[in-house]
């Protein structure tokens, strides 16, 4: 795939990109930072001697860089997911901006590329080492990169702060930017939001790396429900939406049932080729999911109850005129780990 093509393709992902970040994925060689490939989407490594090799590199899908045995530990994001991001960071020439989770190094090679300079911070020493290697090939030289934990600030100050790993709320140091782009946890998911002022507004759905340390001390919501884990579910409500609700609306009553409700989460469902929205009993192994055609399956001992809420979170979200995420307005406030804490998500509000 071309370079143009690969720039269409991330604008094909949704996203209108402004012409100095076009020419920022269309110039930076996004193959220098995997030199040690990638696993391909079937499992298998792509190696940069494969004939497919440049093909894979230039699609908008993410890289997964790095395995703890299936588990993967470290990539380069999607590009139109990246791209997203940067735009929401409104970086100009000259800003200062505060990276956390360096990954391949190529989404600090973009910043700098709009003429950012960039610090970047890696828990995993290998990565950042990586980085700074191929930041060095690709001859980028206003990124330095360290080997850190994001929820200590490196001296500053940062005018920008942009997140790349999933997080359940904010380190303090980065509430002096004036603008924070960061994944942060919300019913099993990490939809990324663009705070500014101490207010976030929902940028993107999106799921993410969680980060180590402090930076998720805070989980208001139940981990996803494994694969295998759930009893028998059956249908207590039909269907509700002729056709099914596209993936980006699904997304949109998720988050809405994240407001509402604190047991939403993410399953791995049997026979669904997507993950779903599911409100998870204490057991871990029951409750009620809501399918993008507005049905609710329940199951467990406490199906009956479950599902009932379930409906009416599909109810009270068609009352409020189906909300898009991005009309959500979101507050911070203190919590966490009381000798590291973090400003996590505490009040939502429409703001239409």
């Amino acid at each position: 795939m071309s370079r143009e093509a690969y720039v269409e393709e991330i604008r094909q992902g949704g996203v209108t990109l402004s012409p100095e970040l076009a020419a920022a994925f269309a110039t930076v060689p996004r193959e220098a930072f995997v030199p040690d490939g990638f696993q391909r989407r079937d499992g298998t490594w792509a190696k940069p001697t494969d004939p497919d090799f440049l093909d894979l590199v230039y699609r908008d899908d993410v890289l997964v860089t790095k395995l703890d045995h299936r588990t993967p530990v470290s990539s380069s994001s999607q590009p139109s997911l990246m791209a997203l991001m940067i735009q929401a960071l409104a970086v100009r020439p000259g800003h200062r901006v505060l990276e956390i989770g360096a990954g391949t190094g190529y989404n600090a090679a973009l910043l700098a590329s709009l003429g950012a300079e960039v610090t970047s911070v890696d828990v995993q020493p290998d990565v950042a080492a990586k980085a700074r290697d191929a930041l060095r090939r690709a001859e980028i030289a206003s990124v330095r990169v360290e080997h850190g934990d994001g929820y200590r600030v490196p001296a500053g100050p940062f005018d920008r702060v942009i997140v790349t790993v999933g997080v359940a709320g904010l380190a303090p140091g980065w509430r002096d930017a004036e603008i924070v782009v960061a994944p942060v946890e919300h019913a099993g998911t990490h939809p990324v939001l663009a705070v500014t002022d101490d207010i976030g507004a929902v940028v993107s759905p999106a799921g993410f790396m969680t980060a180590a340390g402090p930076l998720t001390a805070a989980r208001p919501f139940p981990a996803p429900a494994a694969p295998g884990t759930l009893a028998e579910f059956t249908e207590h409500a039909g269907p509700r939406f002729d056709p099914p609700l596209e993936p980006l609306a699904y997304r949109d009553l998720w988050y809405a049932a994240g407001v509402w409700n604190r047991r939403a989460t993410l399953a791995a469902v049997p026979r669904r080729e997507q993950n779903c929205l599911i409100l998870l009993d204490g057991t871990r192994t029951g409750g009620a999911i809501i399918l993008p055609d507005g049905s609710v399956p329940a199951g467990g001992a406490e199906a009956a109850r479950y599902a009932a809420e379930a409906t009416a979170i599909v109810d009270r979200w068609l009352d409020a005129g189906r909300p898009p995420m991005g009309a959500w307005r979101v507050r911070f406030a203190p919590g966490g780990d009381p000798e590291a804490p973090i400003y996590v998500p505490s009040a939502w509000k429409l703001s239409r």
